[in-house]
Formats: C-alpha cells, sequence, structure tokens
C-alpha cells in the first residue's frame, strides 16, 4: 500500500512539473501548448528618469508541444510624446528537445533588428529604430541608427507544482546590416539564472540574474564609441517579481530590475551598480 501511495504521489508530481512549464504565470520555462496562442504585453520604466515609459509585447503561438514561435517589439515614448520611437522588432522559434519527470530543455534561435542607441541623450532609454518626431528625422530602418542581431541559445532546467529553476546560454552576432558575415561584427555572451517559487494558486514569486559580455573588441559602429573602452564590457541585470493569477490562462505582474557594469575608461575593470532601477507590469493570457 505504502509503495501505491508513494508510486502515486510522484506521479502526480512529473504530471504536476510537466503542467507548470505550460501554464503562463510567468514560469521561466513556460510554452504555450499545440494549437495555443499567447500574449504578454509590458509597460516599464525607470526611477533615474521616469518620464520615458516603454510598451513591449511578446505574441507566440504552438506549433506542436515541442515547438513554438514567437513575434516581439516594443516602442518608448517621452514627454508626453515630445519624442518617441520604435525599438525593435524580433523573431524567435523555440523546440523543446527533452521534457520528462520535470526536466526540460530547449534550444532556440532568434532574428532581431534593433537601434544602436545612439540618440539616448533624447531621454530615449532603449535602442532606436526609428524616432519620426526628432530635428533630424530618419526612414524606417535607418542603416545608421540599426543593427541586426542573430542569437542561438539554450535553456534547461526543472519545474515542479511549487517551484522551477531554469538557467539559459546564448550567444549573438551584431552587425550593421543582417548578412555581411565578412565584415567585424560585435559577439555576445549572455548567461543566467531564473527562479519561480509558488506560494499558492493565486500568487507567485519570480526571481532572475543575467550576464551579458561582449566577447570582441570590435563594435559593429565604429563612430558609436572608442571600441577600446567595450574591452571585457558587461552588464550583470537582476529582476524581481510578483505575479498574480487571474484565472489559469491570465496573469498580471509587476516587477523591478536593477543592472551594474564595467566602468569606462582608467575604472574600465571595475564593477559598479547603475543609478535608479527599472520597473513595470505585465499582463499575459494564453488562448
Amino acid at each position: 500500500m505504502k509503495k501505491i501511495a508513494l508510486t502515486s504521489l510522484l506521479a502526480a508530481l512529473a504530471v504536476s512539473g510537466a503542467h507548470a512549464a505550460n501554464t503562463i504565470d510567468g514560469n521561466p520555462l513556460y510554452m504555450p501548448k499545440a494549437g495555443h496562442f499567447y500574449s504578454v504585453t509590458s509597460l516599464e520604466s525607470h526611477t533615474k528618469n521616469a518620464t520615458p515609459w516603454t510598451l513591449g509585447e511578446e505574441f507566440g503561438y504552438g506549433i506542436s508541444d515541442k515547438l513554438a514561435v514567437e513575434i516581439s517589439t516594443s516602442a518608448t515614448e517621452n514627454d508626453n510624446f515630445d519624442t518617441y520611437a520604435w525599438n525593435d522588432l524580433g523573431v524567435k522559434a523555440t523546440f523543446r528537445a527533452f521534457n520528462k519527470g520535470g526536466v526540460v530543455a530547449d534550444v532556440y534561435g532568434e532574428y532581431a533588428s534593433r537601434g544602436t542607441a545612439l540618440l539616448t541623450s533624447y531621454g530615449l532609454p532603449n535602442a532606436l529604430m526609428y524616432y519620426p518626431n526628432l530635428d533630424d528625422e530618419t526612414e524606417w530602418f535607418d542603416k545608421d541608427f540599426t543593427s541586426y542581431v542573430w542569437t542561438a541559445g539554450v535553456r534547461a532546467g526543472y519545474t515542479t507544482a511549487q517551484f522551477t529553476v531554469a538557467g539559459h546560454v546564448a550567444f549573438s552576432y551584431l552587425n550593421s546590416e543582417s548578412f555581411n558575415w565578412a565584415d567585424k561584427g560585435t559577439h555576445m555572451l549572455s548567461l543566467g539564472l531564473d527562479g519561480q517559487f509558488v506560494i499558492n494558486n493565486s500568487l507567485n514569486l519570480v526571481a532572475g540574474v543575467e550576464y551579458t559580455g561582449v566577447t570582441n573588441d570590435h563594435v559593429a559602429y565604429d563612430d558609436m564609441e572608442d571600441p577600446a573602452k567595450t574591452k571585457n564590457a558587461g552588464t550583470w541585470t537582476g529582476m524581481f517579481g510578483v505575479n498574480y493569477n487571474i484565472d489559469a490562462t491570465k496573469f498580471v505582474g509587476a516587477y523591478i530590475n536593477g543592472s551594474m557594469n564595467h566602468h569606462e575608461g582608467d575604472k574600465a575593470d571595475e564593477w559598479g551598480w547603475n543609478d535608479g532601477f527599472g520597473f513595470g507590469v505585465k499582463f499575459g493570457i494564453d488562448f
């Protein structure tokens, strides 16, 4: 009888673990089931200059229980739309290579167009692809202010009905054109760890930390900054959030984040916290 009870308990944990990774509640291993769409909308700002607000959107679809695709984009406004910009546009595919007993492993690839962050003096904290109401108006995907990023990565973790722990590793190649492989570009490596703890059916806590570093000395735009200053450049970012489940297919969340990076110039090997912290809210739905 005890063996039957233990076997039933282990089976329940395995099922609940697999279910947790397919539940849109902030789980870092979330992936939509076959035939399901999902949407995560975010609104973010920063305490150092709370005027800019960034609206982001992720929209995806589960082609099968092992394959999902996603489109993501964001836009930023400042001073009641005195300046505004479309920041990025990305397409991503994720393949679930392993899912058994609560252990999950995915591989993914992404192609994205982003700005070069040359115009942060205008108060827009994100990279810019298009800024239609500044003095020097540009065209869509202006070649002087748009970069293109190819990314390949893996993520893996363990999930149960109570908690999830997941890590990821990704390599990115950035350049000023989509297919200019002959030119030197910027190589970036990202390493991260994320977790979720379920308090009850309605509330869960999430936290994560990620390091992103430039692995070569070259930048795609030589006039963007001194390449020497990007040697060993890297940024640590930490995040903490609380999610509330409206029901089994909808959630809202509130998040804060902070970062630290290398100082430039003579102090390039010293780490320092960036002033202020980011904050934001999210709304997610699976349908």
